[in-house]
């Protein structure tokens, strides 16, 4: 094992991520703690540390505008070739201008795509021996923003052997290292502070104190406040667009041309500030997407099981739909079953829907016309439709985009397409398509709209456009946006709720930022960003990290500081005070990303991303586990100070496979590995020179909590919880199963605290609550359940005294803290009643 006890060096946002080095930067401080540990594999060397050095933090930032931030640096082993200065007459990667023609003028490949993708390989080649012209020069702009000091950016590869750490007495990174960095943000914050003080315990269906991740119990924010936006559909002058989160459809009767210009109509909420779900004709429950003629218009309201269609295009707000379509008690493939249904199509006279939890496709050959009438045509692609999201047609054709679909063989994301719209019941698909480009790489299911001269535009992983419908899979796309992962893209945050619609010349997608980003026409180059945004205060803003939206949040709170970490957004958020009101934002964020450059920040194309999946606190110690990496803070988390101990791949023997859980007590420190089906226990905190006194054989553990008494071990796919004695690890290692399955349905989370136990019950949406743990172990109902009425009650809302897969709890002896995951990113806080 090659260890190295790495400097902290804490250097200027500006110098890490680009910036121009002009504005005013103030001064601020960060107490760094104690010398970060990373700790790698490899063989031993020798150990040092550096001293911390006062850091400059920016005025502002891409991901939150009202912060102050810091780059906190902390240096590990990697190998940076020497770079040269950037020739502005030459392109970037080459010394002069004397290579030959036909020769790749640039040595980064991302950037050689991205020039080639502006100008054409021909101009590309033919730059290498002459100057470029104005025009050229504009086109090349986006794949050669330079760093701060106008040298490209290294490139880093694995040290060959061991290097030496950084000089002790140097605040800077070695030649021969690159930096890890984390970035620490402070938001202005005030919140008011819960007392504390509480008494008794928790009742079945109460209502929630709070909610964090969010604005409030039914709010929004206003019309502009979007969370998931997705559904967008139009007839050539009205835009109308799902906002999924928000249970609601907003429609503009003339399609936004500026930032500011809010909707007209909103569709499921008596107005355009509540967000409550529902399941009346004028109420939606997670609407995904939306069709429309210009007279008729339907909805896939999703997690109510159903489409709702209303005949005359609504004109007013709340307006109840005509018709509904909705049945099926089974998730079978059937002309009558609509079970989770996320696409829809129509063009006034035909309708087809994706019933995604059916596996299915179904067709009315003519527009409906009464409630529940069943579809002409039922269509499974062969058997190859795995769970079908989204539907795009002109009429004559159809396409279907897929999360899982088994055309290839195995579960991927990818697209059927049918050359002839469907006359016959299982007619079959003519092509599937993984990568529009021919490419290996993920590229996601397509989804989109034909512009007004018949071009196909569709989101994936990125925009293509198409000057005409693909008749086979070798039909390459006429453009393709770079997209995030290459030199000049743009980061269109794709995802589950990413679409596409043109409006009068006007391109609208909708990104996983939960934003809508607008071209002014058709781009024309693959370099070519949006022209302005609508829901955040900047074109490459994700608008839910700036206002700290959270995704899967995962809370600890010791009664005092309350901690939630979040995998999908590589981030930790901290309030040093436990909040007493809704949307509060934290007082500290941590992100576990650095960008190379301004360039790849504005893509958002992280370096050395962790996404933790499970923390843990005991006393001052504070932890982080996800994938390889596991994260030690000896002294809490609260002023941006970085963790004692990094450690990557392993710890001594030990390597990580899967890390899912993390916990400590008094006693032991433990590690979930899901992949290795292990809790490793170690007597104290792990430092990398002694092995664990246990391994205790889980399968596939996804969560760990422990109160001293009981260390509690999550199963999601054994739909249960294992309880060990923690007085009996080092000798019996016996546990006891909790639930199972028809018990729970797909557990994220187990909690024991103070004899309690809090099963986190995601798949049914409810929160397992069992005062005294022996209970549970003599297998008794819980005494509690939270975010249903009983244990029947198993529907996804996001209200007061419902849940929306909770996945994770905490409870610090006053309030239990519940984060909901996936479909919802709500940090909800009950406190006991009585």
């Amino acid at each position: 094992m090659k260890k190295l006890v790495a400097g902290l060096a804490l250097t200027a946002m500006a110098s890490a991520c680009g910036g121009d080095g002009t504005s005013p930067v103030p001064a601020s401080t960060v107490d760094a703690g104690a010398p970060l540990v990373s700790v790698e594999d490899g063989d031993a060397t020798s150990t040092t540390s550096t001293t911390p050095t006062t850091s400059s933090g920016t005025d502002s930032s891409r991901d939150a505008s009202s912060t102050d931030l810091v780059t906190t640096t902390s240096l590990t082993t990697s190998t940076v070739p020497a770079t040269e200065d950037m020739n502005q007459e030459s392109l970037p990667g080459s010394s002069d201008n004397t290579q030959p023609s036909g020769s790749s003028p640039s040595a980064d490949p991302d950037v050689r795509d991205c020039l080639i993708a502006a100008l054409g390989k021909q101009v590309y080649d033919e730059l290498a021996n002459r100057q470029p012209s104005a025009e050229e020069q504009q086109a090349m702009g986006p794949c050669m923003r330079p760093t701060q000091d106008n040298t490209e950016p290294a490139e880093t590869t694995a040290p060959k052997e061991p290097t030496k750490p950084a000089d002790p007495n140097s605040s800077q990174p070695s030649q021969d290292q690159t930096p890890e960095i984390i970035t620490v943000t402070y938001p202005s914050t005030s919140y008011s502070v819960a007392p504390g003080g509480t008494s008794g315990f928790f009742k079945t269906a109460q209502e929630a104190d709070l909610t964090l991740s969010a604005v409030d119990f039914n709010k929004t924010g206003g019309p502009l406040r979007f969370n998931r936006p997705s559904g967008l559909t139009t007839d050539g002058t009205r835009l109308v667009m799902t906002d999924v989160f928000n249970n609601r459809v907003l429609i503009w009767n003339s399609a936004p041309t500026h930032t500011n210009q809010a909707p007209d109509i909103v569709l499921g909420q008596p107005n355009f500030t509540t967000n409550e779900p529902g399941s009346g004709r004028n109420q939606l429950n997670w609407p995904l997407s939306a069709s429309t003629d210009g007279t008729r218009l339907a909805v896939t309201d999703t997690y109510n099981d159903r489409i709702l269609i209303w005949t005359e295009f609504p004109t007013s707000n709340a307006e109840p739909a005509d018709i509904v379509l909705s049945g099926g008690a089974n998730a079978n493939p059937s002309k009558s079953n609509i079970r989770w249904p996320w696409g829809v199509w129509t063009n006034g006279s035909k309708l087809a829907v994706a019933s995604t939890e059916s596996r299915s496709v179904l067709i009315w050959n003519s527009f409906p016309t009464y409630d529940g009438q069943p579809a002409d045509l039922l269509l499974t692609g062969s058997g190859h439709l795995g769970t079908p999201r989204h539907i795009t047609s002109d009429g004559n054709s159809l396409i279907v985009g897929d999360h899982n679909a088994t055309a290839g063989g195995v579960n991927e994301a990818g697209t059927f397409f049918w050359n002839s719209f469907p006359t016959t019941d299982q007619q079959p698909y003519d092509f599937f398509l993984t990568d529009p480009l021919g490419g290996k790489e993920p590229a996601g299911w397509l989804r989109g709209d034909f512009s007004d001269d018949q071009r196909l535009l569709m989101m994936g992983s990125t925009l293509h456009v198409w000057d005409e419908i693909p008749r086979s899979a070798a039909d390459r796309p006429s453009l393709s946006n770079l997209g995030q992962a290459k030199a000049g893209g743009y980061n269109f945050r794709w995802g589950d709720y990413s679409t596409v619609a043109e409006v009068g010349g006007r391109v609208y997608i909708t990104t996983n930022g939960s934003t809508l980003v607008v071209y002014n026409s058709i781009p024309t180059s693959a370099t070519q960003s949006p022209d302005f945004v609508i829901g955040a205060s900047d074109l490459y803003v994700d608008a839910n990290i700036e206002n700290f939206v959270m995704s899967n949040p995962v809370p600890v709170s010791n009664g005092k500081n309350l901690f939630a970490s979040s995998d999908f957004d590589n981030r930790l958020f901290v309030w040093r005070n436990l909040p007493n009101e809704s949307g509060a934002a934290p007082d500290v964020v941590y992100h576990f990303c650095w960008y190379r450059n301004e360039e790849t920040a504005s893509r958002q194309q992280c370096e050395d991303v962790f996404g933790p999946w499970d923390n843990t606190l005991y006393g001052d110690n504070f932890a982080l586990a996800g994938g390889t990496r596991l994260l030690i803070w000896n002294e809490l988390p609260l002023e941006g100070n970085l963790p004692a101990y990094d450690f990557k791949n392993g710890v001594g023997s030990v390597p990580f496979g899967e890390l899912t859980g993390v916990a400590m007590d008094e006693h032991y420190f433990y590690v979930a590995d899901k992949r290795a089906g292990v809790v490793y226990v170690w007597a104290g905190i792990p430092d990398g020179t002694h092995e664990p006194i246990a391994s205790l054989t889980v399968n596939q553990p996804t969560g760990l909590s422990s109160d001293g008494t009981w260390l509690a071990v999550n199963s999601t796919m054994g739909h249960s919880a294992q309880l060990f004695r923690v007085d009996q690890i080092e000798s019996s290692r016996a546990s006891t199963t909790v639930g199972g399955v028809g018990a729970f349905n797909l557990p994220q989370g187990t909690t024991v605290d103070k004899g309690h136990l809090f099963v986190a019950d995601t798949g049914n949406n409810q929160v397992h609550v069992w005062q005294d743990v022996d209970d549970a172990i003599a297998g008794q109902s819980a005494d509690v359940i939270l975010g249903a009425s009983g244990t029947s009650d198993t529907q996804p809302e996001i209200t007061r005294n419902q849940m929306f897969w909770p996945a994770a709890t905490s409870f610090d002896g006053n309030y239990l803290w519940v984060g909901e995951r996936k479909f919802s990113g709500r940090l909800v806080r009950f406190s006991p009643i009585g």
